[in-house]
């Protein structure tokens, strides 16, 4: 007797994404042609599984443009450091350097990594040419590390502008769609209460044409829901060692 659990409601939207697209590309391993109520499903399961991929795309896109961000805002509390900590160095030479560049660099400081994300690169950019400076070039090689670290400035900075010509690229996208946890649900239904209520009763009356079809899509679900199970179960252990 084969028998198929339902999904759990608590699976993540990732997790739901990654099941439709297994029972899918299981879907697609036979020919269903002759079983039109299989077909519609599978239909309706596909459209819904590349909604929510893009859905979850454009949240992955934003997260990503928030990582580059916060990326180049270490770098330049990083420069703000090390140029503030070579000013009192006992080298004179060295401190003198640092003066220099700390002369230049407090005309943007700090201040600059809670601006917006326009100004701030504005802003970085300038303060990148500025740096470029023939007459600061000297300065800027006398303080250990500080060439490296303008480098990387430029580097998280072009990376950065990359990140937000995508995440334009997926908000545009978005326009009036429904978010990735509206389709979970819509997914949850038409796994739960069409294709598993359907298998159910199809193994029933062909288990010779269904039985090998619906083991593996209930060993699908089996997996996920063991990850679910496992992640609450060790969510709920965590809490316990805080109390």
């Amino acid at each position: 007797m084969i028998t198929i659990s339902k999904l759990r409601a608590a699976c993540r939207t990732t997790e739901i994404d990654a099941v439709s697209d297994r029972l899918v590309i299981e879907f697609d391993k036979g020919d269903w042609s002759s079983d039109t109520t299989l077909t519609s499903i599978f239909a309706d399961l596909k459209i819904a599984s590349d909604k929510i991929t893009a859905a979850i795309n454009r949240i992955k896109a934003e997260s990503i443009l928030e990582e580059k961000d916060e990326q180049r805002d270490n770098i330049i509390k990083s420069i703000n450091y090390l140029v503030f900590g070579f000013v009192h160095h006992p080298d004179t030479a060295i401190s003198n350097a640092a003066k220099a560049v700390s002369g230049v660099f407090d005309n943007y400081g700090l201040r600059i990594i809670g601006e917006s994300y326009a100004t701030e690169s504005s802003l970085i950019e300038s303060l990148l040419l500025d740096f470029e400076n023939a007459d600061l070039l000297p300065s800027i090689g006398a303080i250990p590390g500080l060439t490296e670290l303008i480098a990387n400035l430029r580097t998280a900075q072009t990376e950065f502008e990359e990140a937000k010509v995508e995440f334009e690229s997926e908000k545009a996208k978005e326009g009036n769609q429904v978010t990735a946890s509206e389709i979970k649900v819509d997914i949850l239904d038409i796994i739960n209460n069409r294709l598993i209520v359907y298998l159910r009763a199809m193994v029933m009356v062909n288990e010779a044409v269904y039985g090998s079809f619906s083991q593996t899509i209930a060993q699908i679900i089996d997996d996920m829901n063991m990850i679910v199970k496992k992640r609450i179960k060790s969510n709920s252990t965590d809490d316990e060692g805080t109390n």
